[in-house]
This record gives C-alpha cells, sequence and structure tokens, in this order.
C-alpha cells in the first residue's frame, strides 16, 4: 500500500514538472491534478434558450481571496445552473471543494458576478454574488456570504446575510463594485444592471430614458453603518444621486477619471444604450459626462478596465466588444451598410458606437478657462494597438503576465449560441413559419473560440502572443481572474468556461524579470485600502495603480497589487496615497517581494489639486479674446449615395483657410471657405484684435457649390490681394457647372468682383490651389489639382497648371498644362501639393501628394515640367497621402518634407506583402464606377492572410446585384477570396491600385533628387492629419510642426478617425520628433479637423487658426515673442544663419498644407544672426539681425 502510495505520488509530481519545463509563459493544470472541476454547464429547453433568455450564455465569475488568511489565493466561481464553487488553495497547484461546508453554492440561483469584499471589515474576505435570469424577485435576490472565520479544520465557514445588510436587491443585477463615493471613509457599492424587458428591442432608436423609470439601470448603494447591529447597513440612493440612466451593463470600473480625490463611475452597455461615464460631483451626485472624455466607445461594452497601459501616469479605458479577427469570421457577422445610424445618433442623442475593443488612451487633461488644467479626453487607439477584433469577447484581463514592466492584456472568448450568424438569422426568419423551436435551436451554430494574449510591446503596441504563450485551447469562456496562486511572484490565470471545465493557468515566465507585490493595510473602515492610488518609482520610470480588485468581467482579481519590474534591481520610492489624504513614502526597496504598507504609518498629507495651471504651454487659446466665434456649417452629404463602397467621403473636407491681409489696413484677415449654399466668410481683423464676419463675395446669392481649395494672392500686379476659389466637393453630377472655379478681383479695400472669363473651364472635382512664379516671368502662375471624378472614384483625374497671362489689368489665366506638364494629365487623385525646389536650381519644382499615388516629383526644367519620381528613391511607396509641408528638418540646408496619411488607426494595414487594394469598373456602362476596396485578413482554415473584399455580402450585392445567385449564402462568401469573387470577364477593363504605406513620413532630402522616407512617431499615426504648419515655435532653432488631425467622413462601419486633437511635434534639429501632450503644447483641436493657418494678431502676436468640418474655428497664441520679417510677393525662400554657424533654409510659397495657405512672414529669435532671403527671380537679399 505504502508503495503503490509512492507511485501514485510520484507520477502526480511528473504531471506537475513537465508542466513546469515548458517554455510557454502559460501551462495549463489539468483538473486532475488541480481538483477543480467546475463546469458552468447550460442546458437549454424550450423556455430557457438564448430566444426567449437573450443572456443565458453570459456567463459566469471567478472571485480570488485568501478567505482563511493563509496566505494562498482561493477561488470562487458562479453558476448557471449549477452550484457555485469554493476552492480553498492546498498549495502546489492543488485545490479543495469546500462549498458545501463552507456554505456558499449560491442557493439554486443563476449566479453571474462575484465580489469579494471585506464588508465589515472584521479581516475575513466576505463574498458578495450577483444573480439575475429568474423571472421571480426573490429568486434573483442577491446573495451575502459573511466569513465567519474557520473551523478546527482551517475551513472558513460563511453565513448569508444579504437582507440583513440591506444588499438583498432583486434585479436583474450583474456584478457589484465596492468604493467610497461619498469620501465618509465606508465603502459603499454600485451594482451594474442588465434587464432585457419583453416590450423592448435593445437596437432599436427611441428616446433615451435617464430618471431612473427603466429597470435596466444601475444602482448605487450607501454605506449607513448600523451601530445596534455592528455593521453596515446599505440604503439605495440611486435616484437621488443621479445614477438613472438606463443600459444593458455588462461591468463598470471604479476609477478617480479627473484626478480631483473622488471617485468616478465607468459603465459598459450592451447594444444602443451608450456607455456610461458618471463623474462624481463631490456632493453625493453623479452626472454622465461620457460624450466629454470619449468621442465613441465600443458598441457592444462587454467587459473592461480603467488602468494606465502605456505607464504615463494615466489612466487609460480597455473595452471588449465582438469584432472577429478572421475573414471568415467578420463576413458571418459583418452588418451592411446603414448611413441611418449616423443620423439617428445625432437625432436621438447617442454617442458614437463601433463593434470592436476599444483602447482608449487617456490624452492628459485639456487646457480650460484662465490656462487651467481641465478634464482629461481620450482617444481610441485600438486598432493601433492590434487588440482591436478578438471575436466574442468579454473579460479583458490587463497585468503585467511577464514581468517586463508593461501590463499585459488576455481576452476570454466564445459565444455556445451564435444568434448573429448571418446564415442562421436568414434561415430563422425563412423558417419562422414552418420549424418548431427546437429544431431553429439546433441550427444555430457555435463560436467555440481561443483566447487572446497580448504582450505589450512599447506602450501602446501589442503582439498576439496568444499561442506562444500557451492559450490555444478553445472555449465559451466568461469570468476570468489573475492571481499569484503559487507565491512566486508570477500571476496564473483562471478562467470559467461555459460547458467546460474551468482552465487554471501557471505562470512559467522566466526568473530574470523582477516584481513586487504591496499588501495594503487600511483603516478600521477600509481594510484593503480599496480605493488608494499607488505609485512605483525605479530607474526613472514609474507605475500607478488605483486599488480596485473588481477588473475584467463578472470577477475579482487578487487584491494585493502586483507591478513587474524588468531587470530593475531596486525600488527607488514607494508611494501609496490613501483615500483619506493622507500619504506614505517607502525608499530604497529591495525587489521581489510582498510589501506591506500600513495606513496607520501614513504621517504625511497630500492633495489632489485641480487648480493647476497650464503656465508652461506653448499655446493659449483666444478664441474669446480675438471674438472670432466662427462655426462651419454644412448640410451633411452622403456621397455612399452614391457609390456605396468609398472608403471615405469627399464631401467633409471642408472648411479651406487662408490668410493675408485683403482690405489694405494691414492686419491679417481669414478667409474661410463655404460648403453648398453657405457663403465664403471673410473675418476680417480690426486694430484691437476683434474679427468681424462678412460674406460679400458677388454672385453668392445663389450659392450652392463647395469651396475647396483657396488661395490669397496678387493675379493682376496691382498691389493687393485677389482670391481663388477651387471648387470640389462630390455631390453633383459629374460635369456640373458647380466644379467651376471662381476668381475674385480685389480693389485694394476688400471688395471682389467675379471675373467670369479670368480662369478656365474646369469641371473636376478639385482640392487644392497654389499660386507661385513657376516661369520666372515677374507674375504669380496657378497650379490647380484635381481631386477626384465625381461619383466615379477611384477614376484619375487631371490636375493644370495656369499661366498667368494678365494684361493692362484684364486677369487671364491659360491651362499650359499638356505643353508644359503633361505628367500631370489623369496622374491620379491629388490631395495637396506645394511649390518647393527640391533640386536647389532656383526653379521652383513640383510635389504632389495623393490617394492611391506615390510621393510625385515633378522638376521644373526653365518652364518645363519632368516627372522625376521613380529616381526619387520612395517611388514604390504607395499611400493615401493627405497633406505636405516643407521644412530644413534636419538643419543641413536643403529642404526636407513631411507628408501626413491615413495613419495606423484604422482597419485598413498596408504594407508591402499585404498591401490595400481598389477595384473598379462601371458593370453598368451608366456613368458611375462601382468600386471595392479589398484587404488582407486570415482565412477560415489556417490563418494564412489572404486578399479579400473588404465589404460585407450584403454591401457587395447591394452595389453589384448580379452577385447574388452566385453567392447565396454568407458561408460561400465569406470563404471566397476576392480573385474568385468575379470571373476574368467581369473584372475585364477593369482598374486597380494597391497602397503599401498608410503611415505618415518624413522625407528626408538627401541631394541630388534623392529622398528617403521615415515613419513619424507613433503618437502622429494615431489618426489621419490634415492641415501643418511648420515652424520653431519653442524658440530653440529646430523646426516644429503643429498638425490639425482626424477624418470623420469615413465609412460608418469602421467608424470616424478621431483619437487626435491636434498634435505638436518638437523638432530635435536632426530629422528626429517628440509629440507633445495637449498640457504641453495647448492645442486642443478635438473635432473634425482641416486647414490649420498662422497670422499676426494686430498687436504683433503669433496666432494659428485651426478649422474644423462642422465644427468651431480654433484660435491659439505663442507664448513666445518673435521677430517678424515680412516677405514681398516674389520671395519664395529663405535662408537664416544662426549665431553657432547652423544655417536652416526655409521656404515661403503661397499655401503651406491641406486647403491651408498661411499669412506670408517668418519668424526668427535672438539666435539667428542673418537672413537671406531669395526671390522667384534668382534676387538675393540679406537682413543682418
Amino acid at each position: 500500500m505504502k508503495d503503490r502510495s509512492f507511485i501514485v505520488i510520484f507520477f502526480s509530481c511528473l504531471l506537475f514538472v513537465s508542466c513546469t519545463r515548458d517554455k510557454r509563459l502559460f501551462q495549463f493544470i489539468a483538473s486532475d491534478h488541480s481538483n477543480i472541476h467546475f463546469n458552468n454547464k447550460i442546458t437549454e429547453n424550450d423556455s430557457i434558450n438564448p430566444f426567449d433568455l437573450p443572456n443565458m450564455y453570459n456567463g459566469g465569475g471567478v472571485g480570488v481571496g485568501d478567505f482563511n488568511n493563509d496566505g494562498l489565493q482561493d477561488i470562487y466561481f458562479t453558476g448557471n445552473q449549477v452550484p457555485c464553487k469554493l476552492y480553498l488553495n492546498k498549495g502546489n497547484f492543488k485545490f479543495e471543494d469546500i462549498t458545501d461546508v463552507a456554505g456558499v453554492n449560491g442557493g439554486g440561483r443563476w449566479c453571474r458576478g462575484v465580489s469579494v469584499i471585506d464588508i465589515n471589515n472584521d479581516g475575513l474576505l466576505d463574498i458578495y454574488v450577483c444573480n439575475t435570469i429568474a423571472s421571480e424577485g426573490r429568486n434573483r435576490q442577491n446573495l451575502l456570504y459573511i466569513n465567519q472565520g474557520t473551523n478546527g479544520n482551517g475551513t472558513p465557514i460563511f453565513k448569508e446575510m444579504a437582507e440583513e445588510y440591506g444588499l438583498n436587491d432583486t434585479s436583474y443585477s450583474t456584478m457589484a463594485y465596492f468604493f467610497d463615493y461619498d469620501n465618509d471613509g465606508d465603502l459603499d457599492v454600485y451594482i451594474a444592471v442588465n434587464e432585457m424587458e419583453d416590450d423592448k428591442n435593445p437596437s432599436v432608436y427611441r428616446p433615451k430614458i435617464k430618471d431612473g423609470s427603466s429597470p435596466s439601470t444601475g444602482l448605487l448603494y450607501r454605506n449607513d453603518w448600523n451601530a445596534k447591529l455592528k455593521h453596515p447597513v446599505f440604503t439605495n440612493v440611486s435616484r437621488e444621486a443621479g445614477i438613472t440612466i438606463e443600459g444593458y451593463s455588462h461591468s463598470a470600473t471604479i476609477a478617480d477619471f479627473n484626478q480631483d480625490g473622488w471617485k468616478d463611475i465607468f459603465v459598459a452597455n450592451d447594444f444602443l444604450s451608450n456607455d456610461i461615464l458618471y463623474i462624481n460631483n463631490h456632493d453625493g451626485t453623479f452626472s454622465d459626462r461620457a460624450a466629454e472624455y470619449f468621442k465613441h466607445t465600443s458598441a457592444n461594452g462587454m467587459g473592461q478596465d480603467v488602468i494606465d497601459i502605456n505607464n504615463d501616469g494615466l489612466a487609460d479605458v480597455v473595452e471588449m466588444d465582438m469584432d472577429p479577427e478572421d475573414n471568415y469570421r467578420k463576413k458571418m457577422l459583418m452588418p451592411g451598410y446603414n448611413y441611418q445610424n449616423y443620423i439617428n445618433n445625432d437625432s436621438f442623442g447617442y454617442q458614437y458606437q463601433y463593434v470592436r475593443n476599444t483602447l482608449q488612451l487617456n490624452m492628459g487633461p485639456r487646457i480650460g478657462k484662465n490656462d487651467s488644467l481641465g478634464d482629461p479626453i481620450f482617444g481610441d487607439i485600438g486598432y493601433f494597438a492590434g487588440i482591436s477584433s478578438t471575436d466574442w469577447s468579454w473579460a479583458p484581463l490587463v497585468c503585467d503576465f511577464d514581468n517586463d514592466g508593461l501590463r499585459d492584456i488576455i481576452i476570454t472568448n466564445g459565444y455556445p449560441k451564435d444568434i448573429t450568424d448571418h446564415d442562421f438569422i436568414a434561415f430563422r426568419q425563412k423558417s419562422f413559419v414552418y420549424a418548431s423551436k427546437k429544431e431553429v435551436l439546433s441550427k444555430i451554430p457555435q463560436a467555440k473560440l481561443k483566447h487572446y494574449a497580448f504582450h505589450n510591446n512599447n506602450g501602446t503596441k501589442f503582439s498576439d502572443v496568444s499561442d506562444d504563450w500557451g492559450l490555444s485551447t478553445a472555449s465559451f469562456a466568461n469570468g476570468a481572474a489573475y492571481a499569484d496562486l503559487d507565491n512566486d511572484g508570477k500571476l496564473d490565470l483562471v478562467i470559467s468556461n461555459i460547458n467546460d471545465e474551468a482552465f487554471v493557468y501557471m505562470n512559467n515566465s522566466d526568473d530574470h524579470s523582477n516584481y513586487l507585490t504591496v499588501k495594503l493595510i487600511g483603516d478600521s473602515l477600509n481594510r484593503n485600502g480599496l480605493g488608494a492610488w499607488i505609485e512605483v518609482c525605479y530607474e526613472g520610470k514609474q507605475q500607478v495603480y488605483e486599488q480596485s480588485p473588481y477588473r475584467g468581467y463578472l470577477s475579482t482579481m487578487q487584491i494585493d497589487p502586483h507591478f513587474g519590474l524588468g531587470a530593475a534591481s531596486k525600488i527607488d520610492s514607494l508611494i501609496v496615497k490613501w483615500p483619506d489624504g493622507k500619504k506614505q513614502v517607502l525608499s530604497n526597496l529591495q525587489v521581489n517581494q510582498l510589501v506591506k504598507v500600513d495606513h496607520k504609518n501614513a504621517n504625511e498629507s497630500y492633495k489632489w489639486d485641480n487648480h493647476l495651471t497650464a503656465s508652461h504651454a506653448l499655446f493659449n487659446p483666444v478664441e474669446d479674446s480675438s471674438k472670432i466665434f466662427y462655426q462651419h456649417k454644412q448640410t451633411d452629404i452622403i456621397d455612399f449615395n452614391t457609390q456605396l463602397l468609398l472608403p471615405h467621403k469627399f464631401s467633409e473636407y471642408g472648411p479651406a483657410m487662408a490668410v493675408g491681409d485683403i482690405n489694405g489696413d494691414g492686419f491679417d484677415d481669414i478667409v474661410i471657405g463655404g460648403a453648398g449654399t453657405r457663403r465664403t466668410t471673410f473675418l476680417l481683423q480690426q486694430k484691437d484684435g476683434a474679427f468681424i464676419h462678412k460674406q460679400n463675395l458677388p454672385g453668392q446669392e445663389k450659392k450652392d457649390w463647395d469651396d475647396m481649395g483657396i488661395t490669397l494672392f496678387d493675379a493682376d500686379n496691382d498691389g493687393d490681394l485677389d482670391l481663388y476659389v477651387a471648387s470640389g466637393g462630390y455631390g453633383k453630377t459629374p460635369n456640373s457647372s458647380a466644379y467651376q472655379d471662381k476668381l475674385y478681383v480685389n480693389d485694394g479695400k476688400g471688395n471682389f468682383t467675379l471675373d467670369t472669363s479670368a480662369v478656365p473651364k474646369n469641371l473636376i472635382s478639385k482640392s487644392c490651389v497654389r499660386a507661385i512664379d513657376y516661369d520666372h516671368d515677374g507674375d504669380l502662375d496657378l497650379f490647380v489639382a484635381g481631386r477626384v471624378a465625381p461619383w466615379n472614384y477611384p477614376q484619375a483625374v487631371s490636375c493644370a497648371i495656369y499661366r498667368n497671362d494678365t494684361k493692362n489689368g484684364k486677369v487671364k489665366f491659360t491651362d499650359v498644362t499638356a505643353s508644359i506638364a503633361k505628367p500631370l494629365l489623369n496622374i491620379g487623385m491629388v490631395c495637396d501639393a506645394i511649390w518647393t525646389d527640391f533640386d536647389n536650381d532656383g526653379w521652383p519644382d513640383l510635389i504632389l501628394a495623393g490617394e492611391w499615388m506615390p510621393i510625385t516629383f515633378l522638376r521644373n526644367d526653365h518652364g518645363q515640367f519632368i516627372e522625376t519620381t521613380a529616381s526619387s528613391g520612395i517611388a514604390n511607396q504607395i499611400g493615401w497621402w493627405n497633406s505636405i509641408t516643407s521644412g530644413d528638418f534636419d538643419n543641413d540646408g536643403d529642404i526636407d518634407y513631411v507628408v501626413s496619411n491615413l495613419g495606423e488607426n484604422s482597419f485598413y494595414k498596408a504594407s508591402d506583402k499585404y498591401p490595400v487594394s481598389v477595384y473598379a469598373k462601371d458593370f453598368y456602362n451608366q456613368g458611375i464606377t462601382q468600386c471595392m476596396i479589398t484587404s488582407y485578413l486570415k482565412d477560415r482554415q489556417g490563418g494564412q492572410k489572404k486578399e479579400f473584399s473588404s465589404e460585407s455580402r450584403d454591401n457587395l450585392i447591394s452595389q453589384l446585384p448580379f452577385l447574388k445567385k452566385r453567392f447565396l449564402t454568407y458561408q460561400k462568401f465569406a470563404e471566397t477570396t476576392f480573385d474568385k469573387l468575379f470571373t476574368p470577364q467581369e473584372l475585364k477593363n477593369s482598374v486597380k491600385y494597391s497602397a503599401n504605406n498608410f503611415k505618415s513620413c518624413l522625407i528626408r532630402n538627401n541631394g541630388n533628387g534623392s529622398f528617403s522616407m521615415e515613419p513619424l512617431c507613433d503618437v502622429a499615426q494615431y489618426s489621419a492629419i490634415n492641415g501643418m504648419i511648420t515652424d520653431d515655435f519653442d524658440g530653440d532653432g529646430n523646426l516644429d510642426i503643429c498638425m490639425n488631425t482626424n477624418d470623420y467622413g469615413t465609412v460608418p462601419s469602421l467608424g470616424r478617425y478621431d483619437a487626435l486633437d491636434g498634435l505638436v511635434l518638437r523638432g530635435d534639429g536632426k530629422g528626429n520628433f517628440t509629440p507633445m501632450t495637449i498640457a504641453q503644447s495647448g492645442i486642443f483641436i478635438p473635432g473634425n479637423g482641416k486647414a490649420l493657418v498662422k497670422l499676426r494678431s494686430s498687436d504683433g502676436k503669433y496666432l494659428i487658426a485651426a478649422s474644423q468640418n462642422r465644427g468651431p474655428l480654433k484660435v491659439f497664441e505663442l507664448n513666445k515673442e518673435f521677430h517678424y520679417v515680412m516677405l514681398n510677393e516674389g520671395d519664395v525662400s529663405a535662408m537664416l544663419t544662426y549665431k553657432d554657424g547652423r544655417k536652416q533654409k526655409r521656404e515661403t510659397g503661397y499655401g503651406n498644407s491641406f486647403l491651408s495657405q498661411s499669412a506670408r512672414f517668418l519668424t526668427v529669435n535672438d539666435s539667428v544672426s542673418s537672413i537671406e532671403i531669395t526671390n522667384s527671380k534668382g534676387g538675393v537679399r540679406k537682413i543682418t539681425l
């Protein structure tokens, strides 16, 4: 008998040892070893099924805590149709099921979330369980298991006391979150609620219910100490506290979003109901301010966490949704086109939501009134980070699993009955009459999916390491928790599954990375220090954590915060800021230990300061003092109604802006383009710095065209600024007269006359217009960029060069493109252009930035233009190039360029190996092109990337109905690569363009007509970039860049590009750039940013004006003093010589980037010794400073 026992132990140890030798980070621990056999098994019947109970497969949670105070983390699972289970940790990844003895089996309820909390502060962890599904309220009463201590065998015993504590809530509750909302020292609780009402479709637009009357509204209970009972009794204060907004809530997180010392509540909601951000008003009430903090959210908000993901000291938000990664699942779930949702969002007051995971990066505080630091603003970088698409996802576990100092993300996945499968939906609709419910239920496909692990590479970019980390087993998983189950300093993993045993994973990461675990010992009202703020500082780095174990989905994590430290050998300081305003600092700590921090030893005090000012910001907002209250307005033109599968709109590019002294009074004025019937607007600067509005251009009484590119220049050489307005947009029929450009002649006092014969006929949709004396004859000629052929995207269009043939005051421009610049004919779709002498021969050359184009170079050979793109060194870089600006960014005496692009934060991922392409053809010979975007996605079988249509079956068939018979099922369409969608005959005479680079880049001038391209910093890739200004804003002698950002005219299902709020990049003089935060730069342009221009205020201040499509004009003043050098009409460049001998070249053309023309002046500081300014004829004048 003794020998047999030895054999059993021997083989059990072999099993365990083999686990530890596996090279994968996580090793699955078999249930035969762990004794954890919990299986959240759900059995369907006629009344319990996903038709009648839509939330039945939302799963159960995992609660981790040391319930017997033996130093080992125990595990509690909630069961739906099965009993809950409590497993006592016996060490060595062996557990004992003590459920029945402990008395915590859930009482036959459909249990959902589990919250571990020492609710009576007796040093023993209690368990609060939320319940749902049951139709009778008494069967939904939440359960509170009060820990009575251990019996003689060391087993904790619990007593159910929810009613005594006032927490026997009968709502359809999801999860409870304990925190101190009123700063009175004790712990209150927020309960998330998710009740599906039979008479309401949760996906149909209707007015929001905000008065607390909806049964699916979260609840707030206040902790009221009962001296007689000697424990708290909780009081429902939801309505008086303003917790009154409906939502189908899957999760919430408690965090101090605005760092004012008061806890806020972020609620993730499913279906149409918006996420809610309840900001604490300090008076016992909350206000929803989600729309102020987030520009969009996930649509079907599942689990989430609020935690610092990039170690900048600011809490970010990770939220789960259900966008699949591979093409097959995408196409089986992808909805058809519905622009009406955009319209309904505005009509009913809903925030924009998109079906994908979001990583809302905290961009820091914005600048408030009187230079105060305001509330933070968030930008979703989920696409950029690489975590946006993980299918039917539930719990995000955000923690440092490999102890390298950066928090990783593990995501649980799966759903037993995928009722969103389009083939099933079609079957259900057809079989509604003849098929039984049982038969229909049997046809629902499963979504048994693997779980995802993402390694944090640098704070904002993640790598999918799911297989490498050992998470390749598929299941239907919901709740999950992390905890150090074996006290080795590495976080292990527990996952609750539906219809499978729970997964337990041991963390096998190597021992070269160090860690710190912090155990908080709070006061008598908050034993575990919930709400405390922890900072760990080491080797010039910092990590922060806000103490709360309720994270992810339905679950409670290990309560002791864990910090991975990488190779750090010691900790400089550990700072704990307790919720009551006390603070303590521990210095010079050793790594690889559990540090106990006791509140009673906190002798210092601290205060969250809401009144900090942005005294060092580069810019200040000055709209009020300048009295510029311009609001751009535009009718929403739905370009997709003409060409359904466009990748973006062309009708939302404005407004353009141009700056100059229009009326000859010596002050810079602004011209702003109008859209549709909205007139072109003049903002005329007055002596006191205010701007007055005028709309007095002739011929605009019945305006019905879109102003696009604008330039102010002296067309007739009479010494004042005339106005050229290019027409663009997409709303008018091809060859409409609405696309004809206009030239207005100035009388010198700001009164304009429309000269209808001055410019050639040109009825394509344009983008920019740029003036230069290209032929050295002493007058200004024009380049006019063709943007797109209306209703025929992506057909290539022509650009034009108009020679100025004005004589005797009669303005005349002649189209000389065919004779001097043939490469411009049908060159593509040009978004922006710049006149620049890239070969330093004294003749202005031309560089074009366009969609589906390389950066295109045309060298000016004494008035004849020769395309030199092929020899540029970057001809193979094809993108959606949107804007270009110039500057000597590396201080080597020649001109470099910054070109903006789509960025990396979108669905479209382009590379040499996996390009994004467009195929197009007029299939019906009706004068309207049908276009189709393709991208490389993983296939269903081996996960290999192949070229698939980016569009859904429904969208493609809506555009090309003949495909319907070919693809009768969604499955067939989902399995078909693009090359098999059409026959060769059908694609005959089609056009194809491909892009391999969507990064915004620096183009470095290597001399001799050769260039190299380098991506800008990561932050510059978060969104589309439009208007740009190059200047030395901080006065260090190196050129910086200010950018206007974002693009809202996108495909509705993919969502707006809105992650940035404008951006300033500081140059180092070597071609490298560092992004500034909003608080550092003072630039805050949160909307659909477009043009960006510089100008001088009447008192000599440096101003920047930023336009926003359907938004207010933003104006900022630079907090630096500069010397101004005014430019003459023909000046084209300047060479600055610094006192230290450095030289820097600047160009001074008409127009600086996307739809932008700034005032023509140079800024220099005291470090500049002299300037040599060159004009278009080669003349040079020198200014000594």
